[in-house]
């Protein structure tokens, strides 16, 4: 009886520890389809991050690419319209010349409503150029500058201090806003 009785807890013992490996078993499969689980999860949070760094990315560099395009849009449009301002001030500098011309030859005229008439245009004309950015060269005088004079002639300088000189302006040169539109014609001092 007593080996029947050493039998019996020995099958139980048995039949115990079997329960427990496949609790135990059971428990590892578990854990291992859990640790599975949350690789898979790790790895589609991880795709789903990098997706989202790469469409955050092509978001940034397209709103980059757009305020470059408006902006050189606006300075399109603004360069546009100032070519257009330049180009309709210089269809009125033959306008000025001839008004220079008439003023000077009105000096030695008797005609006062004339001189006064033609005068004030004049003064209106430029005054309306310069609010638009129009200057006049000042020429006489000055060393001779290639940057806003071109010499028509040479001239032998009445007095050596004239040399390299501006002694006589042929037409009248101007700059816009800082630009040089028409190059005053001048007679420079050999």
């Amino acid at each position: 009886m007593a080996e029947d009785t050493i039998k019996k807890e020995e099958a139980a013992e048995e039949a115990a520890g079997k329960t427990e490996t496949k609790e135990v078993k059971k428990g590892t499969a578990k854990k291992d389809k859990k640790a599975g689980k949350e690789k898979e999860k790790d790895k589609v949070i991880a795709e789903l991050t990098d997706n989202l760094a790469k469409e955050k990315n092509d978001y940034l560099r397209l709103m980059a690419e757009f305020e470059t395009f408006r902006r050189r849009s606006a300075e399109e449009k603004l360069n546009l319209v100032s070519s257009a301002a330049a180009d309709t001030i210089k269809g009125l500098l033959p306008v000025l010349d001839d008004c220079e011309r008439a003023i000077k030859m009105l000096e030695s005229s008797s005609d006062e409503a004339a001189k006064e008439g033609t005068s004030l245009i004049y003064n209106k004309l430029m005054d309306y150029l310069k609010t638009r950015g129009l200057a006049v060269i000042e020429a006489a005088g000055k060393a001779f500058d290639t940057d806003y004079h071109e010499a028509v002639t040479q001239f032998p300088a009445p007095s050596e201090d004239l040399k390299g000189k501006v002694i006589d302006v042929v037409q009248t040169g101007y700059t816009l806003n800082g630009k040089v539109i028409r190059y005053a014609k001048v007679v420079v001092g050999a």
